[in-house]
C-alpha cells in the first residue's frame, strides 16, 4: 500500500507531537501560539506572489500547508475536527458555493457568480445566527489588519447603502 503525500505530512505531524518520540518545540505548541507563523507564511506567500517567483510561491504554499495540518493536529488531540473533517466540510462548500457549477443554477459571469456567492454567504450567515437575522458587518474579522478590515467594512456597508461620494450626505444620514 503506498501512501499519500499528504498521508506522509499527517503522520509527519502526529510524529512532531508525540509525547515521547516528537519534538518538544512542536509539542509545546497551541493553536494560540501558532497563530503568528501562520499569518507571517501567509505575509511571505503573498509577496512571492507578488514577486512572480514560482519556486517560492510553491515553498510558501508548502509552508502555509504545513500550519493547516498542525492545526489539524491539534484539533484531532482535542477530538475537535481532524483533516479528513476539514477537507470534507470545505469541499461541501465549495459545492454549495458554486450551484452554478455544480448545480442548476445560472452563472457564467464573473459578476453573476460574486453576486451569488455572496448571497450563498448572507443565506449562510443567516443560518448561523439564533434568530436568523445577522449584521451586516457580522464575521469580520476584528484581527485584520486595520486598513484591510475598514475596507471589508466599508464593502459590507455599501451593499446596504451607506456609500457616498461626498461627506455632505454623510452627516445628513447621521442626523437621520
Amino acid at each position: 500500500m503506498t501512501t499519500t503525500a499528504i498521508q506522509r505530512l499527517l503522520d509527519i505531524m502526529a510524529t512532531l507531537r508525540d509525547p515521547e518520540a516528537g519534538c518538544p518545540w512542536d509539542c509545546e505548541q497551541t493553536f494560540q501560539s501558532i497563530v503568528p507563523h501562520t499569518l507571517e507564511e501567509a505575509y511571505e506567500l503573498a509577496e512571492a506572489i507578488e514577486r512572480q517567483e514560482p519556486e517560492a510561491i510553491r515553498d510558501e504554499l508548502g509552508d502555509l500547508l504545513f500550519q493547516v495540518v498542525f492545526y489539524a493536529q491539534l484539533g484531532r488531540e482535542q477530538a475537535w475536527f481532524d483533516f479528513d473533517g476539514l477537507a470534507a466540510q470545505l469541499a461541501a462548500k465549495l459545492e454549495r458555493r458554486h450551484p452554478h457549477v455544480f448545480g442548476d443554477a445560472e452563472g457564467r459571469t464573473p459578476a453573476a457568480v460574486s453576486g451569488q456567492w455572496e448571497r450563498i454567504k448572507e443565506q449562510e450567515r443567516r443560518a448561523a445566527t439564533s434568530d436568523g437575522l445577522p449584521g451586516t458587518l457580522d464575521g469580520v474579522a476584528a484581527n485584520l489588519p486595520a486598513l484591510t478590515r475598514a475596507q471589508k467594512l466599508q464593502k459590507r456597508a455599501a451593499r446596504v447603502g451607506f456609500d457616498w461620494g461626498e461627506t455632505a450626505p454623510v452627516f445628513h444620514k447621521i442626523e437621520e
